[in-house]
């Protein structure tokens, strides 16, 4: 009996202190690293100010969109009005999926357009690339990366 309670004593004592240790050592669980459906960034995301605009990709960089959220994919592209900041979605996400966008590309852009840092910017919904569609976001605005793993 005593080698029982003693086993679950161990067992009780690893859940409770090894996540806490974890967390002081600086490792994360992985999470939607601030991309997720409420964090403020996602809330930028505004239905009534969606839009498509065609045009060139220029380059396609890596981003961190706010401090202390996972790194991001963005394009700029160059429309026939301006060139702008297209914000694609996590790193994480946009990798692991079958469209590759690269510069020199033609697309057609649909997203919500804001000003990011004081520039206009557009959060993508989706990116038209010839006959192939990376979808991001459903029309409400939802990420189609919340609950990728779930599907």
């Amino acid at each position: 009996m005593k080698i029982g309670v003693l086993i679950v004593a161990i067992f009780m004592f690893s859940l409770l202190h090894i996540p806490q240790s974890l967390a002081q050592q600086g490792m994360q669980w992985r999470g939607g690293g601030g991309w997720g459906i409420g964090a403020p960034y996602n809330r930028m995301y505004d239905p009534k100010t969606v839009e498509t605009i065609s045009g060139e990709v220029v380059s396609v960089d890596i981003i961190t969109p706010v401090k202390g959220m996972c790194h991001g994919v963005h394009l700029m592209v160059k429309t026939v009005k301006e060139t702008i900041s297209v914000h694609l979605g996590p790193g994480w996400y946009i990798e692991n999926q079958d469209t590759k966008i690269e510069p020199k590309d033609k697309v057609e852009v649909t997203g919500s357009r804001i000003t990011f840092e004081g520039k206009p910017a557009i959060i993508a919904a989706e990116v038209k690339k010839d006959d192939e569609i990376l979808k991001l976001r459903d029309e409400k605005g939802f990420p189609l990366w919340s609950g990728w793993k779930r599907r």
